[in-house]
């Protein structure tokens, strides 16, 4: 699929979500967020599949910096070198995921949505996702989404899903 066709394209995501929701009942695992600019929307996403309740262990919605570092375990120190839109940071979100869930995985999402807020070195649509495992596994990924707000959210939210799958 195309980046236009993952936009707010319903039966995609809960096909997306669908599997998730499968692959993680299979091999007995749970699952958190803990989401930046996406808002909630995976959270939301995952928990409208009935017995959700089985796989799915919560979410953060940590969008000031200072929720990533009091309900996360992010540090301030790392936030400040290297800004809430960073790969040290969404890795941090990540991990402190697992452990402030009790999950076996967590995803990851800190970017810049727009319209405003960007910059040369992180413009609008930089999206960063992280996927990590309570055995300590971190991975992470930097995308550069187009579009209007809701379409970075959007396709954010896609990408994050086919991590998990990718990953489990």
């Amino acid at each position: 699929m195309t980046q236009k066709e993952l936009v707010s394209n319903p039966v995609h995501d809960l096909a997306l979500a669908s599997e998730v929701a499968c692959l993680l009942t299979d091999a007995g695992l749970t699952l958190a967020t803990a989401e930046s600019c996406t808002g909630g929307a995976i959270g939301a996403l995952l928990t409208a599949l009935p017995g959700s309740s089985n796989w799915f262990k919560g979410g953060v919605i940590c969008y000031s910096n200072s929720s990533k570092i009091n309900l996360l375990g992010v540090e301030s120190r790392v936030i400040d070198e290297y800004g809430a839109v960073s790969q040290e940071v969404v890795e941090a979100m990540a991990a402190g995921g697992c452990v402030a869930m009790q999950t076996d995985f967590c995803v990851a999402v800190s970017g810049i949505a727009g319209p405003g807020g960007g910059t040369n070195e992180k413009p609008v649509g930089s999206v960063w996702i992280a996927w990590s495992s309570s055995g300590g596994m971190v991975e992470s990924q930097l995308y550069q989404f187009s579009g209007d707000r809701r379409e970075v959210q959007s396709i954010a939210v896609s990408m994050a899903l086919k991590g998990i799958i990718n990953r489990l």
